[in-house]
């Protein structure tokens, strides 16, 4: 019987090439486009995700709000004394790490390399945060201070090659010249994660600090970040709920311009497991940076009323055509077919037009993929079986497709009369109520179009304002050089400049404590 039904479905499209043609490629495009629309939107929601032991690994974040002016500020970031204290007053914390970004100046031989992501950590880095190693053993990677991890592709640049265990890394950060042994490394991370490096050492923070003693103990000093694991049956709600009166215990006065404060009263702090970090609240302080449920929903919505207008559009034709084959119908019916058989039968050669578009949608997605990914720095995949696998969504939102746009077609048809087609003699006929339905969707379907077209204008507007607004100063010609504030770099800024100045082509230099579109994370390398 389907054999029957699928012959017919057939032989039925190969009989009208250019319905078939624009029904198939119109369904395919809106197919297509829904379908990489929610590819990105997985993509954003499964930050992190790929992680062993994600579900129990925890980011310490930092919550401002100034009490005077109201101002509130969210960032990722903590105090190192906090992580300190907190793995001291609860004993539900089973580990904890801290990391601080770092711009360090790479020494190899007589050549200097600049690089950025360096993050300079405890040994419980990678016991807390478990990436996947290509090379050495991440439980002892870093158990001796000044040993250093690298990427995959960190290690190609720098010492051509991933074969590098046991090599030596030179490393210059605060005026000091470090001598790092390679001891493990970590396969490229993912894009969708929330963590970026492409270095990891190992240091002694005490050590390190020795020279500014008060960064061990300033509780406004949220130069770095604070990842933690709970105990078993531990519940984090449980520790958020005990860190007011936490923070009252620890947090002691401190004195500026001879007047006495306490950081806390504009400090609170948030415990946010490391999979919803990239779509959180706290924004400021990232490593990479993350976005917010509002865009996601936005672009679920989108998703699917693309979907929508495309199944609207298959049904208007499919009920256009559908009053074609009024004679084809009643003969079923003389023949006794049922009405239960006619609406089977149409909405089998529904799902096989939603299956052939879905094909070709899957191609179009193959091919537009990964552009999309370039163009949106996302590392965007279809893949269709194991983990993750799309095969059954596919089938599903093709079984889904196909009924809905279907279903009211196949009602439709099954409701014609045999005696008063065959007796009037003809092939077409038109149900009643069939036009007014056919008109209210295809204004849904415009006034859809129509409000998708306004937003994407509104949004290119605004991206082209955003890159030819006079930002006050002349853009040609302007070159920026960071890294030449730190403090190492202080006595020899003028001669730095001197130096800039005399290169040919150098119109004029000037130093500024400010950049434009810096991502710096702290001031302490």
């Amino acid at each position: 019987m389907w054999r029957n039904y699928m012959t017919v479905g057939v032989r039925a499209l190969v009989k009208n090439k250019t319905y078939a043609f624009i029904n198939i490629f119109g369904l395919a495009i809106g197919l297509a486009a829904c379908l990489m629309l929610l590819l990105y939107v997985r993509y954003e929601t499964t930050y992190d995700q790929f992680l062993p032991n994600a579900e129990n690994t925890y980011q310490f974040q930092t919550h401002y709000q100034d009490k005077q002016t109201g101002r509130i500020g969210d960032i990722q970031m903590a105090a190192y004394v906090s992580g300190q204290r907190l793995k001291n007053d609860f004993p539900q914390v089973d580990r904890l790490v801290y990391a601080m970004s770092v711009q360090p100046v790479i020494r190899r031989g007589s050549e200097a390399l600049s690089t950025d992501k360096v993050l300079f950590v405890d040994n419980l880095f990678f016991d807390v945060l478990q990436f996947p190693f290509a090379a050495g053993d991440p439980r002892t990677a870093l158990a001796q201070v000044n040993s250093v991890v690298l990427t995959q592709s960190e290690a190609r640049r720098v010492f051509g090659t991933e074969n590098v265990v046991g090599r030596t890394l030179t490393m210059i950060s605060r005026g000091r010249t470090v001598d790092f042994h390679v001891t493990g490394v970590v396969r490229d991370l993912p894009r969708n994660s929330h963590v970026r490096f492409t270095i990891v050492a190992r240091l002694d923070m005490a050590s390190w600090f020795a020279d500014s003693p008060n960064f061990l103990t300033c509780w406004g000093c949220q130069s770095g970040w604070v990842y933690f694991t709970l105990r078993p049956g531990t519940d984090p709600a449980t520790i958020q709920a005990q860190l007011p009166a936490w923070e009252r215990r620890n947090i002691p006065n401190e004195t500026y311009s001879g007047h006495s404060y306490n950081p806390g009263d504009d400090e609170d702090w948030r415990i946010v497991n490391v999979r919803d970090v990239h779509l959180g609240v706290a924004q400021d302080g990232e490593m990479n940076p993350g976005n917010d449920w509002t865009s996601i929903y936005t672009f679920t919505i989108i998703a699917f009323l693309i979907l929508g207008m495309a199944c609207v559009n298959f049904t208007n034709l499919a009920t256009a055509r559908a009053s074609q084959r009024a004679r084809e119908v009643a003969l079923r019916k003389v023949l006794g077919a049922n009405r239960r058989q006619l609406i089977t039968q149409f909405l089998a050669e529904s799902v096989l037009i939603a299956g052939i578009a879905m094909l070709l949608a899957l191609a179009l997605v193959e091919l537009l993929l990964p552009l999309l990914g370039n163009f949106l720095d996302a590392d965007l995949q279809m893949s269709y079986f194991g983990a993750g696998g799309m095969l059954l969504p596919i089938l599903g939102l093709t079984l889904l497709v196909g009924a809905a746009g279907g279903v009211y077609p196949a009602f439709y048809l099954s409701r014609f009369q045999p005696a008063q087609v065959l007796k009037a003699n003809k092939s077409t006929a038109e149900a009643s109520g069939s036009g007014l339905l056919r008109n209210i969707l295809v204004v849904a379907q415009f006034s859809v179009s129509i409000g998708l077209i306004i937003c994407t204008a509104v949004v290119y507007a605004q991206t082209v304002y955003a890159r030819t607004v006079d930002p006050g100063y002349h853009r040609d010609g302007l070159i920026q050089v960071e890294a030449l504030g730190r403090r190492q770099l202080a006595d020899r800024a003028d001669m730095i400049t001197e130096e800039i100045s005399r290169v040919p082509g150098v119109i004029s230099v000037g130093r500024s404590g400010i950049g434009v579109a810096t991502q710096n994370n702290n001031n302490t390398g």
